[in-house]
């Protein structure tokens, strides 16, 4: 099914709720590299989610209430955010879709409130599993 068919600079929402964790997420924006253009802005092709890089999120846990640090990536779009047919320099187009899988790494780990006068204890997990979305600046063009 045909979708609107992202360009540099469009916005990437993530969710706020990564398993157990909480991310104060903050928008994003995808790099286009594409050769073709709409609007003066290149289209964002097949690689390009890997641009997407949010970093200095703040994060915590029902555990870890002390926060920590960590940065947020696209981790795998879904089916329906790359075309199947539309390219532009041979490589296929990234469109808007419906969500995609969202990463959470953590930087600097979340804290355990410490019992009685020892050190607070860390969060061991590295990463946490989220969702995110793109929002379009292109409301015109669609890629299949």
């Amino acid at each position: 099914m045909a979708d609107f068919i992202l360009v540099d600079g469009d916005t990437v929402t993530f969710m706020p709720t990564f398993g157990l964790a909480t991310v104060g997420a903050q928008p994003g924006n995808i790099s286009g590299s594409g050769p073709g253009t709409i609007a003066g802005k290149k289209m964002c092709v097949d690689g390009d989610e890997a641009s997407v890089e949010v970093a200095n999120c703040p994060y915590f846990t029902p555990v870890y209430s002390i926060p920590g640090l960590g940065t947020l990536k696209i981790d795998k779009l879904a089916g329906n955010q790359k075309a199947k047919k539309t390219k532009t320099g041979g490589a296929l187009v990234l469109l808007k879709g419906v969500q995609f899988e969202a990463i959470f790494e953590v930087d600097t780990p979340a804290k355990q409130p410490p019992p009685g006068a020892s050190p607070p204890q860390d969060d061991t997990t590295k990463s946490y599993s989220g969702f995110g979305s793109f929002t379009n600046s292109n409301m015109k063009f669609k890629g299949a």
